[in-house]
């Protein structure tokens, strides 16, 4: 039994939206409800109470202006004047009691008319016989009362007695309840009011959300953020007032300057021509295909489309991949076609030295056949193997071997100098820098000479701690003194339209490696261009 591994656990399904926004809603109102609740329940408790207070206050103020009291007090507590008009007031008002007392405390008046000529309980009369008045929640001969007391007063305003008006806190409680139950009411109410309020809300946002889930949504989040940030394209997205609200790593690298840097002397930023453009796509709502745009030293070919909502323009996105890169490509696509066609083109010349070899063979002609071996292995020092001992790089080699035939093919001669010297390297973008750079001066120099009946072009490599040097010259008509820079400018060409960008993207790579490139001629008697580039060797690595 110990060797059965346990289930999985079950993964916990997330709550739907609209249980989570019925629940959170419902929550946040049945709080917020509970609350109003208990403050309305305090303050229907205070001013029930203030109101009962004042009006029992203005009960006792009134008897205690009452003529007849007055004239009562100034017989005994039998004299009967008091107690009827007492009687009347306590029925009228539906009070517990309504008490008038002399300055010794002796009731007056009383609902039970034996505790009439008593005195009065309770130390609460104390103030109301010293001219104040009061209010306590006292218990006195009947059930416990709110009591009121206030002073009585003669025509030369001295005081003669205390009215005590008493209400029960019983009949206090039942306003009090009956107010907390028309607040209840008022809650429910409120409850099923929001109920249909969140039922609306629940609709509209799952409308808006077009029916997903919250979990669906995050998932689709993450998997959107997932396959941006993994695209080798830069993805820049703005909204109508142009203001970026995404990007992703390859974006950043590509746009951004490195920490340290600053903008050039514009004090623009290098990714300002791409925001542009894409400002101009949010506002005209027109998109733009395979533009090319020179941003932070790399021309960029962008993509841009406008992002639309309900019919209304929001915004802008583009894509883009840095240029050099495909032309890179390209070179390197370029240079391994090269390889193959050389190689199947010596494949067919080594199948016709096969075929000379066997039939001397056949003739029996071995003076013949040994003067052809000696010859066709010449040859293949003098072509193949000399590349080889001087190139050790095997996709390097190839492309020069391509190079080669096609000059021949051209009637022009492509000659490495005998001191060439390149070790092989593992940096690949090294190697396809150096291949893109020499197929644009060899393909160049071939067609500046196109025009001659023969040419030369000579190549030099040669290595030195970590730098390779590079000098391809040839014998063609040559570049115009005041024409010498602009050969690096993009769109410059005397070849045509759409053309010169070949030197363009050769130097700006070399840069981006950071070594340089220049060019030197004379008019009618030579060119030679000079490049120098970092070269991580294979014994330099070791």
């Amino acid at each position: 039994m110990s060797d059965l591994q346990p289930f999985p656990p079950t993964p916990r399904r997330s709550m739907k939206l609209n249980t989570l926004v019925t629940l959170m809603v419902c929550a946040i109102i049945g709080s917020v409800l509970l609350v109003v609740f208990a403050l309305y329940s305090v303050q229907i408790t205070r001013a029930t109470r203030d109101d009962v207070k004042d009006t029992a206050l203005g009960i006792a103020r009134t008897l205690a202006d009452s003529p007849e009291v007055r004239r009562g007090l100034e017989g005994s507590p039998q004299s009967d004047v008091i107690q009827p008009l007492a009687q009347a007031i306590t029925k009228r008002n539906d009070l517990l009691f309504a008490v008038v007392t002399d300055m010794r405390g002796v009731r007056y008046s009383h609902p039970n008319e034996a505790l009439i000529g008593l005195h009065f309980i309770g130390d609460d009369l104390t103030p109301a016989l010293e001219g104040k008045e009061n209010v306590s929640v006292n218990r006195g001969a009947l059930a416990e009362a709110l009591r009121v007391f206030t002073p009585v007063y003669d025509a030369q305003h001295d005081q003669i007695g205390v009215v005590v008006v008493g209400i029960s806190l019983n009949k206090v409680e039942e306003q009090i309840s009956r107010g907390r139950l028309n607040a209840l009411w008022t809650v429910l109410f409120s409850i099923l009011i929001s109920s249909l309020g969140i039922w609306v809300v629940v609709r509209v946002l799952k409308r808006i959300l077009f029916g997903l889930e919250p979990y669906e949504i995050s998932a689709l989040f993450e998997q959107r953020q997932a396959m941006l940030q993994s695209l080798r394209e830069g993805v820049v997205a703005v909204d109508i007032h142009g203001r970026v609200t995404m990007i992703n790593h390859a974006a950043r690298e590509i746009l951004l300057l490195p920490s340290g840097q600053h903008p050039g002397q514009s004090g623009e930023p290098p990714h300002a021509p791409l925001l542009e453009r894409l400002r101009t796509v949010s506002q005209c709502g027109v998109g733009l295909k395979d533009q090319e745009i020179s941003c932070n030293g790399r021309l960029l070919l962008c993509n841009m489309v406008p992002v639309k909502s309900q019919n209304q323009v929001i915004g802008a996105i583009t894509t883009f991949r840095d240029k050099t890169e495909v032309s890179q490509l390209l070179q390197r696509m370029d240079g391994m076609v090269n390889y193959v066609d050389a190689l199947r083109s010596h494949t067919h010349e080594f199948m016709n030295k096969l075929h000379v070899i066997l039939g001397l063979l056949h003739m029996k002609r071995y003076d013949k056949l040994e003067e052809y071996i000696l010859q066709t292995a010449h040859n293949y020092q003098t072509d193949i193997g000399a590349i080889q001992r001087k190139v050790k790089s095997p996709v390097i080699a190839g492309f020069l071997l391509g190079k080669i035939n096609r000059a021949k093919e051209a009637g022009i001669t492509l000659t490495l100098a005998d001191e060439c010297e390149l070790p092989d390297t593992a940096n690949e973008e090294q190697a396809a820098v150096l291949i893109t750079v020499l197929g644009n001066l060899i393909e160049n120099a071939l067609d500046a000479m196109s025009d001659q009946p023969e040419g030369e072009i000579t190549l030099l490599l040669h290595y030195q701690n970590g730098w390779l040097s590079c000098e391809v010259s040839d014998d063609g008509p040559g570049i115009a003194p005041e024409r010498l820079e602009d050969v690096f400018t993009k769109g410059y060409s005397t070849k045509g339209e759409n053309r010169g960008v070949g030197l363009f993207l050769a130097r700006q790579q070399i840069q981006n490696l950071g070594g340089d490139i220049i060019v030197e001629s004379e008019p009618g008697v030579f060119t030679q261009f000079f490049v120098q580039i970092p070269w991580d060797s294979e014994r330099n690595i070791a």
